[in-house]
């Protein structure tokens, strides 16, 4: 596996440039010495996977972990170190995981490269396409999926109409996060939560405006998904809901117990429907934004993604 991007961190000169050149020939390697210039390389490069020394002048490599899965949830990390794991505060970080690998192993750095290759290749064999954009979408996601949100109001009367309007059998507005669809408003049926593999806005959120499945059953994407076939979903159209920077984070959507077709008519109405819960996505998050304090709003820098207030106009 060849043109990955590595952040090496260690505040140890020296072993950083040993660990960069056990990486380098097979791949591109930016290094730093600390969690916060770490963060910021996560924030600013497209990183594929992120070594780190346990220890490190502004705090540990499982507080570069945990603030890696606020901002880039699905980028491994390797925990490179010399460091014994009875000597790791694993107990204030249950919710970490990450690879561990001891620098004192026998030919530990040549293991090194087959270690990232092997964590980076398992998150991208996943059972569902990924965005190209997948982090910066998670992260923008973060600003708009707020506590509560599941009891708005004006989502349940938006599916509701829609429902009606189209004549279908349910009308939901669902939000992708890294493993699942969280639906906040479900229109017919009592939907709460479906694995992203199962779920067909996984397409939705890739495609520029819409996607439209007159037959589930006749769509090889779809033809053997069994929890579909459990939810009597025969027919299926989604809009993204677009943030005003272009993240994807979920999709409004109809479906349908039988095959149907959808008009052009419908497909305008249905981006009209999509377009007013978006909004209102936007409206919720600047409100509870303003509400959250006086002080000014953290600014993006070039390249910066939502996770530090990107989503902002």
């Amino acid at each position: 596996m060849a043109d990955l991007t590595i952040a090496c961190v260690d505040g140890d000169p020296a072993a950083r440039s040993e660990t960069r050149e056990a990486l380098v020939d097979d791949h591109d390697v930016v290094s730093c010495g600390s969690v916060s210039e770490a963060a910021d390389l996560v924030r600013t490069e497209d990183i594929d996977c992120v070594v780190t020394e346990y220890s490190l002048p502004d705090g540990s490599g499982l507080d570069l972990t945990r603030l890696l899965r606020d901002r880039s949830p699905d980028t491994p990390v390797v925990l490179f170190t010399d460091v014994s794991p009875d000597r790791i505060d694993s107990a204030r970080y249950q919710d970490v995981v990450v690879e561990y690998l001891p620098k004192d192993m026998p030919e530990a750095r040549k293991l090194l490269g087959r270690l990232v290759e092997n964590v980076v290749a398992q998150r991208t064999q996943v059972a569902y396409p990924l965005p190209p954009e997948e982090d910066d979408r998670l992260a923008a996601l973060a600003q708009y999926d707020r506590p509560g949100m599941e009891a708005a109001e004006t989502f349940d009367r938006l599916t509701t109409l829609a429902r009606a309007h189209f004549g279908v059998d349910v009308a939901f507005v669902g939000l992708v996060d890294a493993h699942e669809e969280r639906f906040l408003a479900c229109a017919g049926e009592d939907w709460e939560t479906l694995d992203r593999e199962d779920t067909m806005c996984t397409h939705t959120i890739l495609e520029d405006d819409m996607m439209v499945v007159e037959d589930v059953n006749a769509d090889p994407r779809f033809a053997d998904n069994d929890r579909l076939a459990e939810l009597d979903i025969a027919a299926y159209a989604g809009i993204p809901l677009r943030t005003p920077r272009g993240a994807t984070i979920g999709a409004f959507c109809l479906t349908n117990g039988e095959p149907r077709s959808f008009t052009e008519a419908e497909l305008t109405d249905l981006q009209l429907f999509a377009d007013e819960a978006m909004e209102q996505f936007e409206l919720r998050r600047r409100l509870e934004e303003s509400e959250e304090g006086d002080g000014p709003a953290a600014e993006s820098g070039p390249g910066q993604g939502a996770a530090d207030g990107g989503e902002r106009e």
